[in-house]
């Protein structure tokens, strides 16, 4: 069923989501200060390519204060926009019932794209 829901994911989408990231990972690269950010939109990339059977779990290590300082920023500059885009395309989803694994796996990388730092992808 995972593989099922990957390739319609990534047929219908998928790979739009997966390049928009892409392509701001890149823009964020440019800076020095960006690449902290670049590797966390890499990371929403690599969910948003294939979703299905998959899941963000926290770090088993401690990372620190320096994972909550990022937090803050990527939710001040953006984090909120994205996962807020990610909520409301998984209400859209939602409505029909053909939708609904649609919509969970959006409100899933809605969860990773308010505080990504600290988190990793899990099959």
């Amino acid at each position: 069923m995972n593989f099922i829901g990957n390739i319609i994911w990534f047929i219908f989408g998928g790979f739009i989501i997966a390049i928009e990231y892409f392509i701001a990972s890149i823009i964020l690269m440019i800076t020095i200060i960006g690449i902290p950010f670049a590797f966390q939109t890499l990371k929403l990339a690599s969910l948003a390519l294939w979703p299905f059977g998959r899941q963000a779990v926290n770090i088993d290590q401690p990372t620190g204060c320096l994972s909550a300082i990022l937090n803050i920023v990527w939710l001040l500059f953006g984090g909120i926009w994205i996962a807020l885009s990610h909520i409301i395309f998984g209400l859209l989803f939602t409505i029909t019932i053909i939708g609904i694994p649609f919509g969970a796996q959006h409100f899933k990388m809605a969860s990773l794209a308010l505080l990504p730092f600290g988190k990793t992808i899990k099959w």
